[in-house]
């Protein structure tokens, strides 16, 4: 069974609030875009959020989506990443995802998932030679990912198996696109309002 896990339990400091339900052009909520986008890649999907987004957290359940509080969320992403992993144990795998990153294509979410063949399998998405999410693990290393620390998520079990990384290089810019700022998210509407134009 391979499971997505989209983090949603940042604090969006940089943002100045809760981004995850900031509605893109069409109206849609970051996270709800982004769950929908990684949901046909996976068997099931678990939306990781702080204990307090009760708002969020009735919006994921209300779509059918699995939603993990977690409690130690504020002490940094290795510890969304872990109520992640920890409440799946019959993972075959986990893709890495988030919520502020709404403009990755299904089909990159896809090509991922497919490179996980195995349980040593990591996987890591490229476009234009700029590492991007999200990035896949098989269950080889559940109890890596368990021990993780910090606000740095997995980059370190991914430099200690470079020999293992799977490179994707995929024609899919939203796979290095995230939104951080408000500013991030008007330039993202505008240039997706003109694509549609267009």
């Amino acid at each position: 069974m391979k499971v997505g896990l989209l983090l949603a339990a940042g604090q969006g400091s940089r943002f100045g609030g809760d981004k995850c339900l900031a509605p893109l052009a069409d109206g849609t909520p970051l996270v709800l875009q982004a769950a929908r986008n990684l949901q046909g890649a996976v068997d099931h999907l678990v939306v990781i959020a702080r204990p307090g987004d009760s708002a969020l957290q009735q919006l994921m359940r209300d779509q059918g989506f699995t939603v993990v509080a977690c409690d130690k969320a504020h002490l940094g992403m290795a510890e969304s990443l872990k109520c992640g992993v920890a409440a799946t144990p019959s993972a075959s795998g986990w893709l890495i995802a988030f919520a502020d990153m709404p403009f990755i294509q299904p089909a990159s979410y896809q090509a991922v998932a497919d490179s996980l063949s195995s349980d040593d399998s990591l996987c890591v998405p490229f476009c234009q030679d700029k590492q991007g999410h999200p990035v896949g693990f098989g269950c080889g290393y559940r109890q890596l990912l368990l021990a993780l620390q910090g606000d740095v998520g997995a980059r370190s079990i991914l430099k200690q198996y470079p020999d293992k990384i799977q490179r994707l290089t995929l024609d899919d810019a939203g796979i290095v696109w995230d939104i951080d700022r408000p500013e991030d998210l008007q330039q993202a509407n505008k240039q997706l309002s003109n694509d549609q134009k267009g």
